[in-house]
């Protein structure tokens, strides 16, 4: 049976969400997890898209087949019991066995927080701690090449030339609560390191080491090399991935 399944996770402690020898994974837990439900049958986890190392997620989603016989309430409650508190199944439901989860991803959305003010020892892998003002006004008017269908090439790390980097950003916004900026992107899909990568951007227009006019430059060259700046992972969290069920 095939199931699909909802999950949040704290990305500090892992070495991203993709399998990889050695280390401890998001994806590695998951498997391990839903393994021991499946009498020691391995199990691959196919998640809508992976995130990078201490990069978090209250939103994710993935289908898995397991063979033995299990409702998904208590699939549910097997794998969270598998589980450490870092990561957590939030739902569980029955798909056909030909449903692939990502064919069926119409958006995503993301969030990056940044704090201007006091550092803050607590939220330190959450919120990306600047620590200094910003000119939210700039940020704001750069924000604005974003949105729409472009090629993100120059907002991509290590991609391949002969890789689609064109995505459509639906909205891109900012917003000021209490010296935390909130900057969301919601688009059909991201490419490697291209939240970072925008926001590192944003950050250089916020500290005037360009102008917002600068940005729809970078996008509209191409070239990785034109930007140069990733922004910290701990501040990036995917917060909901939206599929054709739940329009």
């Amino acid at each position: 049976m095939r199931y699909l399944i909802r999950f949040s996770y704290d990305g500090t402690n892992f070495k991203g969400y993709q399998r990889q020898d050695g280390y401890r994974t998001i994806q590695s837990e998951l498997e391990d997890a839903a393994t021991k439900i499946n009498d020691g049958k391995k199990v691959i986890v196919h998640a809508a898209g992976r995130t990078d190392r201490g990069v978090h997620a209250i939103d994710q989603v993935a289908h898995l087949d397991i063979d033995v016989s299990i409702t998904p309430y208590k699939l549910k409650r097997a794998m969270n019991s598998n589980l450490s508190d870092e990561i957590h199944i939030n739902s569980v439901k029955e798909v056909p066995d030909d449903y692939f989860v990502r064919h069926h991803v119409v958006k995503k959305e993301y969030h990056y927080y940044i704090n201007m003010g006091e550092f803050n020892p607590i939220m330190r892998n959450y919120i990306y701690q600047h620590c200094y003002p910003l000119k939210v006004d700039k940020m704001r008017d750069a924000i604005q090449y974003f949105e729409g269908k472009h090629d993100f090439r120059a907002f991509v790390t290590e991609n391949n030339v002969k890789e689609n980097c064109v995505r459509e950003i639906y909205s891109a916004t900012i917003t000021l609560d209490n010296n935390i900026l909130d900057i969301k992107f919601v688009g059909n899909g991201f490419l490697r390191y291209q939240v970072r990568n925008m926001v590192g951007a944003l950050l250089k227009v916020g500290t005037s080491k360009i102008e917002p006019k600068d940005v729809k430059e970078i996008l509209e060259s191409r070239v990785r090399g034109k930007n140069g700046a990733t922004a910290k992972p701990c501040g990036l969290c995917l917060v909901k991935t939206t599929l054709e069920d739940d329009l």
